[in-house]
Formats: C-alpha cells, sequence, structure tokens
C-alpha cells in the first residue's frame, strides 16, 4: 500500500501539473505526501523480515547506477515518444511543422519502432563482442545524438525519419542492456523484483520527461496561438543533455560478471546502524 501511495502521490501530479499549474494546491500537495509515503515506505521495507523491496539490494553498485540510468533515459525517451509526433502534425503555415495527420506522423516514426525491436533482439548475442555496459552507453550517446538532430534539424521528413532511427537503435541497445545487467547483479530469488523496481523507476522517469517538455512548449506559445518552434528546440536540448547526463551515470555501472552459484553468490551488504 506504502508503496503504491507513493507511486501514485508522485506521477498523478507529475502528469497533470501542466494542467492543475505546478504551484497549486493539489499539485504540491500531492508532492509532498509522495515524499512522506516514500519515507513510510523506506522506514517499512528496512524493518521487515521479508521486504517487498530489500534496501540492501538497491545498494549493490550494479542496482543503483543502472536505476539512474533507467531514470535519465525514461526521461528522454517518453519526452521524444510524446512530442515528437505533435510537431510533425503542427501546420506547415507556422514555417517549421509537416502539417502531418496521425497516420503520417505515424509512419515517420517506423524507423524508430523497427530498429528499437531489431537492436534490442540482438543486444544479447552482441554481448559476446559488446558487454552490457559498453551498450549501454552507446545506446544513450546515440540517444542524446538523436536528440541534439531533432533539436537543431528538423525541418526535413528524411532527417526526422533518420533521427528516429537512431534513437530507436539506442532505445534496443538501453533497455535490453539494462535489464541484463540487472539481472546479473544480484541473488537468483531477487531477479524479478530488481527488474521491476528498474521498470518502476523508469516510469517516474517517463513522467518527469514529458512534464518538463510539456511544460516548456506550452511556455512557448506564438501569436497564432500554436507552439513556436523555440519550445521544441529547447525541449530537444534539454532531453539530449539529459541523455548525455545518462552516458556519465553509464561510465560507473560496473561491469557484469558471470552469475555464480547459489553456494558461492556474493552477499548483500548489510545494512548500516543509521538505515536500520
Amino acid at each position: 500500500m506504502l508503496l503504491s501511495g507513493w507511486l501514485v502521490a508522485l506521477l498523478l501530479p507529475l502528469s497533470k501539473g501542466t494542467t492543475w499549474g505546478w504551484g497549486s494546491g493539489r499539485t504540491i500537495g500531492l508532492l509532498i505526501l509522495a515524499v512522506v509515503l516514500f519515507a513510510a515506505w523506506f522506514v517499512a521495507e528496512l524493518r521487515s523480515a521479508n521486504p517487498l523491496i530489500d534496501m540492501r539490494m538497491m545498494r549493490l553498485p550494479a542496482v543503483w547506477t543502472t536505476n539512474v540510468v533507467a531514470l535519465l533515459f525514461g526521461a528522454t525517451m517518453f519526452g521524444v515518444f510524446a512530442f515528437l509526433p505533435q510537431l510533425m502534425q503542427v501546420p506547415s503555415a507556422t514555417g517549421y511543422g509537416f502539417g502531418a495527420s496521425v497516420t503520417e506522423a505515424g509512419l515517420l516514426m517506423l524507423p524508430m519502432m523497427v530498429t528499437m525491436a531489431v537492436f534490442g533482439s540482438l543486444s544479447g548475442p552482441l554481448t559476446r563482442w559488446f558487454p552490457g555496459k559498453v551498450q549501454l552507453i552507446a545506446g544513450a550517446a546515440l540517444a542524446a545524438l538523436s536528440c541534439f538532430s531533432l533539436a537543431t534539424e528538423h525541418g526535413s521528413r528524411p532527417l526526422v525519419a533518420l533521427a528516429g532511427g537512431v534513437f530507436g537503435i539506442g532505445l534496443g541497445l538501453v533497455y535490453s542492456s539494462m535489464i541484463s545487467l540487472i539481472v546479473q547483479s544480484v541473488p537468483m530469488h531477487q531477479t524479478g523484483v530488481a527488474s521491476g523496481m528498474n521498470t518502476n523507476i523508469r516510469t517516474i522517469g517517463a513522467s518527469l520527461g514529458t512534464a518538463v517538455v510539456s511544460s516548456i512548449v506550452a511556455g512557448h506559445i506564438s501569436t497564432t496561438g500554436l507552439p513556436a518552434e523555440s519550445g521544441y528546440t529547447e525541449s530537444f536540448l534539454i532531453l539530449a543533455v539529459i541523455a548525455v547526463a545518462a552516458i556519465g551515470v553509464a561510465l560507473l555501472v560496473p561491469a557484469a560478471r558471470r552469475r555464480q552459484t547459489p553456494e558461492r553468490a556474493e552477499a548483500l551488504p548489510e545494512l548500516t546502524p543509521v538505515e536500520v
């Protein structure tokens, strides 16, 4: 209940902040409630003899660094997913939009979906030559390059489709390598919890990314009532910076080791007196 409570209290205002207003009582109140519930959940997990999320596991270097990458990359990914189609559908009369229909925007996103599926499938076999950490760094770098391209060169459909394809390669590599790194870094009986928590953190990042981008786009409105080009440019530049930050954190991820047998598996770190 506490886990669900702080997730809802955090994600709801992040999703509705632009509509409610970031300074409104509902937004601030829910964010405060999220902090309180998170603290209560954290204490409850530390004191539980059979915790839902083992905080010792979350402290493992490979786990917390990969989770931070998930947070940052989730923000980048969903920022692109949510607002690249909108950019394509802006009327061409604005001087920067394509005036694309929903179907046309979907077709322009197709290269991203195809490359994501292909390289997500190839990530496993590629580990023979490129370890998970290398794939994580490379995927984040490709995402940063793609976002920078979308910020500076979004006036041509082929260039937008190409940038989307590059972004999809980054998505496939990052998502597959993240799960692989998590699974190889925790005891076998905690792989489900660890990968599930990584997904939750990615979702939080997604809400943060869409909230930031929507606020920027909504804050740059032209005299016609449509979003100004500068709003999209700034948004994709910020997403590129977030992806660069993900590269920096990915460099801190320890190299994956071969999974040990249960008898020789590394013990989780003991909690400090302060954490207890």
